[in-house]
């Protein structure tokens, strides 16, 4: 059993603890249970379908949340090995709730769930995921989970007597069946028919995989280990071999440490780009011809452009949707474009959500998470990287000269401060733009549909948000304007206050 409350590792958007101390087969079974029972049954599915990452922890705990979904008298189809996005793939064409099992870049020691509905709508802590914890829970705590040794639940398995509003396998249930079934290359054909590259120039690319799951997928997609044919393109591979220590590097492209190998190789192969994977390969950042890093920002609005002119040739209105601490120059180019862009706050639920309500047929996140109408509304690297290759592809130029017409401003990424108090800290910054405005005669506007977002309401163009993280005692603080000089002094400013430096 877990050591320690399912509360302490399930958070607003997933599961991810560490193994076995928090996350086990018996956990995982209880999980399984709860996800048929607060999910799939009550949605009348079925079938779910799972998948897992390169963890040495995940086949098994994969099997003990099948053998828990199946008690409840679900059907489970065990994809193996794929990426998150091969997970909402497999949930998006077979129309399935589905759960993955991935700590994404997390050191070897986590491992964690990410659940989603069938068409791959998001499981989050307002849409389920609270009460697939304290169901999950209940079970665990009346012992209505097998207890086996790592590995031993087997298909199939009676937890026995459930606690009272649950309702596990019994005898009066049927059990249901596991199988195992390869989308690798259905996933790969149908990312194929979204973006076609055949026609392209030829290009040298540099794929960093970080050990992660990008090895397994980008063969399959931009390769021909599907039975597709060979696109005009060279993939120089690194770190593909599948390994959850990350012996090379964490697989978190964000850290800007983690892009060095992939900058270093770019130059040496004189390459037209770098890609670089998240460990569950759902997240992709870009490098261009130089070495330098594009901003996620860059690749929201590069891409909204393609979806947006796709849009409208086919006479229909489009809406992107971007989160508040991308740029500036986002919402700009998206309305230059003729369509509508939507504001809302940090998090892939929000960003899903706020896709399907406006039916928007693309969404960017500063994380280098993409999202598209045409994939479920759910978050593909894979596709945002293609859709990189064609533009770069479609014309002569480097990608350099490319981004250009794409980045505007001046950012600072994203800077963390630990706080005793963020409330308070907060609060710190709020007067002192205030003051601030006062003493220049300037105008600030302020809004908390994320954080706080402070927007200067003149000449030179600046704004910062400030967010508090939800796991640890920390600030988030992001500030863009519109050039380098303006940019660092208010965040030199807003941190100063921050960490206490000035009143």
């Amino acid at each position: 059993m877990s050591d320690s409350r399912l509360s302490e590792f399930i958070k607003a958007y997933d599961v991810r603890g560490l193994v076995p101390q928090q996350l086990n087969d018996a956990v995982a079974f209880a999980i399984g249970s709860a996800f048929a029972q607060v999910v799939a049954l009550p949605d009348e599915a079925t079938s779910i379908v799972i998948g897992h990452d390169m963890r040495e922890s995940s086949p098994d705990l994969s099997r003990a949340f099948a053998a828990g979904a199946s008690a409840n008298g679900l059907d489970v189809s065990l994809i193996g090995l794929c990426s998150t996005d091969g997970l909402y793939y497999a949930s998006g064409a077979l129309d399935v709730p589905g759960a993955m099992f991935t700590a994404s870049h997390n050191p070897a020691q986590y491992n964690g769930i990410k659940l989603c509905r069938s068409g791959a709508r998001p499981v989050g802590q307002d849409t389920g995921l609270g009460q697939i914890r304290d169901l999950a829970q209940s079970l665990l705590d009346s012992d209505a989970v097998p207890r086996t040794t790592h590995g031993d639940v087997p298909a199939g398995s009676t937890p026995g007597d459930a606690p009272a509003g649950s309702t596990p396998h019994t005898s009066a249930m049927p059990t249901g069946t596991i199988s195992e079934r390869d989308v690798l290359a259905d996933y790969a054909h149908f990312l194929r028919g979204l973006v076609d590259l055949r026609a392209n120039r030829p290009l040298t690319v540099v794929v960093d995989a970080g050990n992660g799951m990008g090895g397994h997928t980008v063969p399959a997609v931009l390769g021909t280990h599907s039975g597709l044919p060979a696109l005009p393109l060279t993939v120089i591979p690194l770190y593909f071999e599948l390994d959850g220590t990350f012996p090379n590097h964490e697989a978190n492209p964000l850290a800007p440490e983690n892009l060095v190998d992939l900058q270093a190789a770019v130059l040496a192969h004189g390459a037209d780009l770098g890609l670089a994977f998240d460990g569950d390969a759902d997240r992709c950042f870009v490098v261009d011809e130089r070495g330098e890093p594009v901003s996620p920002s860059t690749i929201t609005a590069l891409v909204a452009t393609r979806e947006i002119a796709r849009e409208r040739a086919a006479g229909r209105d489009a809406r992107v949707v971007y989160n508040v601490i991308s740029s500036a120059a986002v919402p700009e180019i998206v309305a230059e474009a003729g369509a509508t862009a939507i504001r809302t706050r940090v998090g892939h639920s929000f960003i899903k959500g706020e896709m399907a309500r406006h039916q928007a047929v693309f969404g960017g996140e500063h994380s280098g998470h993409y999202y598209f109408r045409d994939f479920w509304f759910a978050d593909t690297g894979m596709l945002a990287a293609m859709h990189v290759l064609a533009a770069l592809g479609e014309q002569a130029g480097p990608l350099s000269e490319l981004g250009v017409r794409f980045s505007r401003y001046s950012a600072s990424g994203e800077i963390n401060s630990t706080v005793a108090d963020a409330s308070l800290a907060t609060e710190n910054v709020r007067v002192w733009a205030k003051q601030w405005a006062r003493e220049h005669g300037q105008d600030v506007a302020f809004d908390e549909l994320d954080g706080m977002t402070v927007t200067h309401q003149g000449a030179p163009m600046w704004w910062f948000n400030l967010r508090a993280s939800n796991t640890e005692p920390l600030l988030r603080l992001n500030v863009e304007a519109s050039d380098e000089a303006t940019m660092a002094r208010v965040r030199d400013d807003v941190l100063s206050v921050v960490r206490g430096e000035r009143a």
